[in-house]
């Protein structure tokens, strides 16, 4: 469901009845969660987002958002965990095992086949036609993909373990997996019972034919090469198999002794050394906590990752500061009631001479659609101008008609030879040039033709443009050059106040300049850490907009026009933008 990008169409916070409604879904839907565990997996307090999208093949899915990773989807009213939940709760469904050869072809969009699982000694689990199912790979107990089973248990062992078993909807590495912080599956050591003995062989299934069907068909040499891989790991101990995954498996570095959690924390004190190096002076103080946070810290995280204190053993900012405070790097006081504000900062300190820049990267300026894609490009803008019927006799002359479209240049050409064709350059003064009819009908007032006779040639230029309807060509790289007529649209931010009183940011015209609304808005929100939602934009035909919650006009002006913009897109050479301030 998810192989290819999706289409967002809004991202908003959910509200606390929803809260309240998933939190009692959850509980009916996974009966072996605890209370403690729905709570947990539904915080009552943290940041919760509803995302609602279109899959590439039209499906309507909710999405439900915590900490920046997607934990649950919606589909036809029936609730699934993503494998970022999975991981989690490795219990939460039941799991059947298959080849780390077979995953590829599971993210590229194919079902799990019968000939492709593996039947441990304790045998399959016991599930029913339609029952949500969760998929492992051998060595690790992590599901990988989450799908809902083709027939039960019983069908399957009677038809020999053959034909179409599950349909996956769901799999780590595919969009939806791409969309949170793309993180590996963790190593979770499988049951003693469920493990198969690879050593003599038994437990295993040939995967030659695990994706036969109308999805996806192996080739010949697909097929040697797969059984070929199944065999070789059949002949191999348990130890061997679980070190060497195969081809495109999921190998976990046992090197690699830092947990998740210690990342974090390397990732936050990271950005804080980073933000502040490059990003606080001392004017700026006293600094509050969550603006060094919001404005700051978050702009220092590297590509592709993304900061989150609650996955730190911090769990708090306030906490994380309280550390740094201990450090004597930074000095943190209460100037009001519950804020906190930075009011000295030890920039001689160690930790912040010896902390190093990194470079900034190549492909950190690029537009997602779905993940992350090529570097973005700016348009190359010229204006152009349009014959109108009015003008036509002036430009016919010179082989133009009525809808010609024109750069500056040439216009300018076209009438300094008009005028010299015709004699018209003044004999005593070279400025000037003498009117004849076709020009006084052309770039005159009705008042001025019985009085006006001559006219310098800056003057005769600049009335001449300002007659001509606009028209502008736009040029991306690697595209063909598309000319429109009217004027280049800016791209609009406006403040809006909301019937409760509250203020939004609008912005608009982002397809102008070949930017993705949906892609500008998750962007946004990371930066300006608040809620975003992408509509239609009123009024205009195949426009979207997109709406971010509070006034946001500096932070996003700046966002825009500042060279260091590099999640979104660099400068844009003659970038319109206009802002304006409403009450709705």
């Amino acid at each position: 469901m998810f192989a290819k990008a999706f289409r967002v169409k809004s991202n908003t916070a959910i509200k606390g009845s929803d809260r309240r409604k998933l939190r009692a879904d959850v509980a009916a839907v996974f009966p072996t969660l605890g209370t403690d565990q729905v709570s947990e997996l539904v915080p009552g307090k943290e940041e919760l987002n509803i995302v609602k999208l279109y899959a590439h093949r039209g499906d309507a899915v909710t999405v439900y958002v915590s900490g920046g990773n997607p934990i649950l989807f919606e589909l036809e009213k029936n609730l699934y965990p993503t494998v970022y939940t999975l991981w989690s709760y490795p219990d939460l469904l039941p799991t059947f095992t298959t080849w780390p050869l077979v995953l590829e072809k599971l993210v590229g969009g194919a079902d799990l086949m019968l000939p492709g699982l593996v039947v441990p000694p304790a045998g399959l689990p016991q599930v029913q036609k339609g029952d949500l199912c969760a998929v492992a790979l051998v060595g690790n107990r992590a599901p990988v993909a989450v799908g809902v089973a083709a027939m039960s248990t019983a069908e399957m062992l009677t038809s020999g373990l053959k034909g179409r078993g599950f349909s996956v909807l769901h799999t780590y590495q595919d969009h939806l997996w791409r969309s949170g912080d793309k993180s590996s599956p963790p190593s979770i050591a499988p049951l003693a019972l469920d493990a198969p003995d690879l050593s003599e062989g038994k437990g295993c299934v040939k995967a030659d034919t695990a994706l036969e069907g109308d999805v996806r068909q192996l080739t010949l040499e697909e097929e040697e090469e797969e059984e070929e891989e199944v065999q070789r790991r059949c002949e191999k101990s348990p130890s061997e198999a679980m070190e060497d995954p195969g081809p495109e498996g999921l190998h976990v570095d046992p090197t690699d002794s830092k947990t998740l959690q210690e990342q974090m924390d390397e990732l936050l004190q990271r950005c804080f050394l980073h933000a502040l190096k490059c990003c606080v002076r001392k004017a700026d103080l006293p600094l509050l906590t969550s603006t060094l946070l919001g404005s700051h810290m978050f702009s220092c995280c590297p590509e592709g990752r993304q900061l989150d204190i609650k996955k730190s053993s911090y769990k708090k900012l306030s906490k994380f500061l309280q550390h740094m405070q201990q450090e004597q790097i930074i000095q943190v006081q209460e100037l009001s009631k519950g804020v906190e504000s930075i009011v000295a900062v030890d920039w001689k300190h160690p930790r912040i001479t010896s902390f190093v820049i990194p470079e900034p990267s190549l492909t950190s300026q690029t537009i997602q659609e779905g993940s992350r894609g090529q570097p973005y490009h700016p348009p190359d803008i010229k204006p152009l101008y349009c014959v109108p019927a009015s003008m036509t006799l002036l430009f016919q002359e010179s082989g133009h008609k009525k809808g010609s479209v024109l750069e500056g240049s040439e216009v300018r050409t076209v009438v300094i030879n008009y005028a010299k064709k015709n004699n018209l350059v003044d004999a005593d003064n070279k400025n000037l040039v003498n009117l004849d009819p076709i020009l006084c009908d052309c770039i005159l007032e009705k008042d001025e033709q019985h009085t006006v006779r001559k006219l310098p040639w800056d003057s005769l230029l600049s009335r001449c443009l300002e007659r001509l309807q606009p028209a502008y060509q736009v040029t991306f790289p690697g595209q063909e050059p598309t000319v429109k007529k009217g004027r280049v649209c800016p791209i609009e931010i406006t403040l809006a106040q909301r019937a409760s009183n509250k203020k939004v940011t609008v912005v608009r015209n982002l397809e102008a300049y070949g930017l993705d609304p949906c892609s500008v808005a998750a962007t946004l929100q990371l930066r300006c850490q608040a809620s975003t939602t992408v509509t239609a934009a009123p009024g205009l035909k195949d426009s979207l907009q997109v709406q971010i919650q509070g006034n946001q006009i500096h932070h996003l002006g700046r966002l825009l026009l500042a060279s260091r913009y590099e999640d979104v897109w660099s400068i844009l050479p003659g970038l319109h933008v206009s802002w304006v301030e409403k009450s709705r």
